[in-house]
């Protein structure tokens, strides 16, 4: 008998990445629209991959068929 093999969500693997260790990574907000009355130290730190920590992130790599 054939297994299935179960589908990666592809709108979570362009938005989400897994790094070596298996931590989550996202993408800053704010960094979309409205940036001229940003401060320059502001739009850095905005350019930084955040971390996803807790249930969120096993959800995520359940999406991505890690878990």
């Amino acid at each position: 008998m054939k297994k299935i093999k179960q589908k990666t969500r592809k709108g979570v693997a362009k938005r989400y990445k897994i790094t070596a260790t298996g931590k989550v990574l996202r993408r800053h907000q704010n960094m979309r629209h409205l940036r001229s009355n940003k401060s320059k130290r502001a739009k850095r730190k905005y350019r930084q991959h955040v971390q996803v920590t807790g249930k969120f992130a096993r959800k995520i790599k359940r999406m991505l068929g890690l878990a």
